[in-house]
């Protein structure tokens, strides 16, 4: 199968950050399932996203055996993964969705995926279809440095993610194997929605920023517009995924089109 995203002009992840950081804003990286509900879904909920003031899109490629998903997405993960998805039919999918929509596409997806299917051909083929980079969660630093070296040779942005728990010197070693962001998760343990934001998030981020000059992206239990004004002067910008998903697991009539409005209007109000 030829996959092609066509040459349609898109914004890389540091021009992304770049303009973020002129507008003095923080961006919204909002999450989907790919394949959730369905693959003609994912089609309509990226340009929805686009249109809702994302800035990058967070893609997650369905995995049998989470790595740090909460229940919401491993659920959406579960639906996807029952209509017998293939990776291969989510990077023809992203490949044609790829012309109508210009921010940066980012796959999170576990080493194990990226290792079966083999490292040099899933990034070569992953950049083909139309993403710019790969967030990596189960990859530690230093295994992670051959593996980053050959996704970065394929022209691929390399993310991985950092804990609470992380210590200075391992957050240098993770941040100096990312070249597009460094994934901040806001708690130890799993993603889901949240109230409120750790108190003593702030002092961590700023702690991050110390040893990197990479942007720095939040996850894990952002939901709310207070949550993505709280990481203003600390964060670069807000993934959102458990938020997102529950959007559309809550619809009585989840068809492509009412998916991609509700999603549409969720970017929006996380932004107001």
């Amino acid at each position: 199968m030829v996959i092609s995203a066509g040459t349609t002009p898109r914004q890389s992840i540091a021009d992304a950050f770049a303009q973020l950081k002129q507008r003095g804003r923080v961006g919204l990286m909002p999450f989907v399932p790919a394949g959730y509900p369905d693959l003609k879904s994912t089609q309509a909920i990226l340009p929805a996203m686009q249109r809702g003031g994302a800035s990058a899109i967070e893609i997650g490629i369905p995995f049998s055996d989470p790595v740090a998903d909460g229940p919401v997405i491993q659920e959406a993960f579960n639906v996807a993964l029952s209509h017998k998805l293939k990776l291969d039919q989510i990077f023809q999918t992203i490949a044609t969705t790829r012309s109508s929509v210009q921010i940066p596409l980012i796959a999170m997806v576990s080493y194990s995926i990226v290792f079966r299917y083999g490292v040099q051909r899933f990034a070569k083929t992953a950049h083909q279809a139309g993403f710019d980079g790969l967030i990596v969660p189960d990859l530690p630093p230093p295994e992670a440095q051959k593996v980053c070296d050959d996704i970065r040779s394929a022209d691929l942005d390399t993310i991985l993610l950092v804990a609470p728990t992380t210590s200075a010197q391992r957050r240098r070693e993770i941040a100096a194997l990312c070249s597009g962001f460094v994934y901040y998760m806001s708690v130890t343990g799993i993603t889901g929605e949240r109230t409120a934001l750790p108190a003593d998030l702030a002092q961590n981020l700023d702690q991050l920023r110390s040893v990197t000059d990479r942007p720095i992206a939040v996850g894990f239990g952002i939901s709310q517009p207070q949550h993505v004004a709280q990481l203003a002067g600390h964060a670069d910008a807000a993934i959102v995924g458990s938020g997102v998903v529950r959007q559309i697991s809550h619809l009585t009539d989840p068809t492509p089109d009412t998916i991609a409005a509700s999603i549409e209007q969720y970017c929006k109000f996380l932004l107001s």
